[in-house]
């Protein structure tokens, strides 16, 4: 079983991913990992020296290739435990945001096949345990939807 906390800070040296919940046009933005059939938000690790924002700034546009967005902090999240999937024994922690993208260039050559937007959120998450968690706590804090 894997447990997602959520937390108002945090040292900023814990924090070792970025998770950005996207939305264009009033539709999700979710992305499709070229070696998986599944949906996910866009995010990922932090590299050395960088900030956390910087961190989301550059996963969203390598994930998606939104160039003009506002991108607001949502708040801090952790996980701990395993699903299959993912594997903490101990507990990570990343920050959570949510972007309003206006304009993407083309997808770059990552990780992504491809992104969609979508209406409603599906059912194939590429992470079942943490992504549906991490979407309502975005849906709790904005009145953007």
């Amino acid at each position: 079983m894997l447990k997602v906390n959520f937390y108002d800070n945090i040292d900023d040296s814990l924090l070792k991913f970025a998770v950005i919940v996207s939305k264009s046009q009033g539709k999700w933005v979710l992305c499709k990992h070229k070696e998986r059939s599944t949906y996910e938000c866009p995010g990922g690790h932090r590299e050395a020296g960088e900030d956390i924002l910087s961190t989301a700034k550059r996963e969203l546009y390598e994930e998606t290739g939104a160039i003009e967005y506002s991108i607001m902090k949502i708040c801090v999240y952790s996980v701990c435990g395993n699903d299959g999937v993912v594997e903490n024994s101990t507990e990570t922690f990343g920050m959570l945001y949510f972007a309003d993208i206006t304009k993407f260039e083309e997808l770059p050559v990552f990780e992504m096949e491809k992104i969609e937007l979508f209406n409603n959120l599906p059912d194939n998450w590429t992470y079942p345990e943490i992504q549906p968690k991490l979407m309502e706590k975005v849906l709790s804090v904005i009145e953007y939807v």
